[in-house]
């Protein structure tokens, strides 16, 4: 089965994200499938949640129906938030229509607050290059955040709906992160990149690390995709990601096919470099959620090696990340599953939004650049907002 075929129990003519309202338990929607589930039946929170999710999928009527769906957090102490949802539908891949449909202007009058400022961000991007500089690791990923207050509560559902009708090849999510009766909080984002798939005995992974942000003019546009391809930088932190990535699956599966360089792919706000990598699961017992915890965190979103890496994002980083740079989706009682990336989003809690951007620093990075780069990514959910001036803010 291909990226972009569906198993026949998927299909349907349902607009699921047209279903969603803003106390809907999980929606995730990719190329192939989407998926939407009601009510919270069982949670899991255990920080090594494998033995819990087989349990909980053997125990349900139809283990072979069951669903597990939620969110990891990038670090490995945190508790994830998993559930087994109590009703589930699942459609075939939203077509444009059905996401351009309805999207609607979503303004807020809001406040902004940068986490950590744009001026210590760059100072951080620095002792990192000084760190990589002395030979303790080669790549780190940092972060900030963007904090949006508004006068009014935000609406959740229109956000989805913005972000899915601009997020056409990726994949868009929404989770609630509480239970019946708990203040409503949720993480939202148009992920664009696949950390992993399985289907059936298929085993697909789309590593994505080197960036450029668009520009709205096309010859612009053009040079920086070019440069982009071009840059020895940006090859070599792409080539850490997928040298990592490949060695994490070779346990697993058999046949692994791995493109000799990578290929472009754009959202509507960035250029990545990407890689697509399949193979064939060597023992069909192994479920996605399992392979997926094996890759994560990748180089693209931790760095390299990953324990360095993770201690100098502590050290760095004046904030928790939470479920940014996590993986968010689903996996089945056959195995199968999908999980993203949790790029490109956002925790929403009423009236405040607090946005997530990273950038890879490896030797040759520039402080304004990163900083730079963050701010073209925080566009995505700007842009869903209805604040794309904002970015030039961040």
């Amino acid at each position: 089965m291909n990226q972009t075929s569906l198993d026949p129990a998927y299909s349907g003519e349902h607009n699921l994200l047209a279903a969603y309202q803003a106390d809907s338990a999980f929606f995730f929607a990719s190329p192939c499938h989407t998926l939407l589930a009601e009510g919270i039946q069982q949670v899991i929170t255990d920080t090594d949640p494998s033995a819990a999710i087989a349990a909980a999928l053997a125990a349900q009527p139809d283990p072979a129906q069951a669903v597990v769906v939620g969110a990891i957090p990038f670090m490995p102490e945190q508790q994830p938030w998993l559930f087994v949802p109590q009703q589930v539908r699942r459609a075939d891949a939203l077509r444009q229509e059905q996401r351009s449909a309805l999207r609607q202007p979503l303004q807020a009058d809001c406040q902004l607050t940068p986490q950590p400022a744009p001026a210590a961000y760059c100072q951080g991007v620095s002792d990192a290059l000084a760190r990589i500089g002395s030979g303790a690791l080669d790549k780190v990923v940092l972060s900030r955040t963007l904090e949006l207050s508004a006068k009014q509560a935000i609406d959740q559902r229109q956000l989805l709906l913005n972000l899915a009708s601009q997020n056409q090849h990726g994949y868009t999510f929404a989770v609630q992160l509480s239970e019946d009766g708990a203040p409503r909080r949720a993480l939202m984002g148009a992920s664009p990149e696949l950390l992993l798939a399985r289907y059936g005995r298929q085993v697909i992974t789309n590593p994505l690390a080197g960036s450029a942000a668009r520009s709205p003019d096309p010859a612009e546009d053009r040079r920086r995709a070019d440069a982009l391809l071009e840059s020895g930088k940006d090859l070599f932190e792409h080539k850490l990601v997928i040298d990592a990535v490949v060695e994490a699956l070779a346990p697993y599966c058999r046949d692994l096919q791995v493109p000799a360089g990578p290929s472009l792919v754009s959202t509507a706000t960035m250029w990545h470099l990407s890689t697509r990598i399949s193979g064939e699961l060597i023992d069909p017992a192994v479920g996605s959620f399992e392979l997926a915890r094996a890759l994560h965190p990748t180089p693209a979103v931790c760095g390299f090696p990953a324990d360095p890496a993770r201690s100098l994002i502590r050290e760095i980083e004046p904030f928790d990340r939470g479920f940014f740079t996590g993986m968010v989706g689903w996996c089945d009682g056959k195995g199968d599953g999908e999980w993203a990336v949790t790029i490109r989003c956002a925790e929403i809690a009423e009236r405040t939004l607090r946005l997530f951007a990273g950038a890879g620093i490896v030797t040759g990075s520039l402080p304004e650049s990163e900083l730079a780069e963050t701010a073209a990514k925080f566009r995505t959910m700007l842009r869903a907002m209805g604040l794309a001036d904002l970015a030039e803010a961040a």
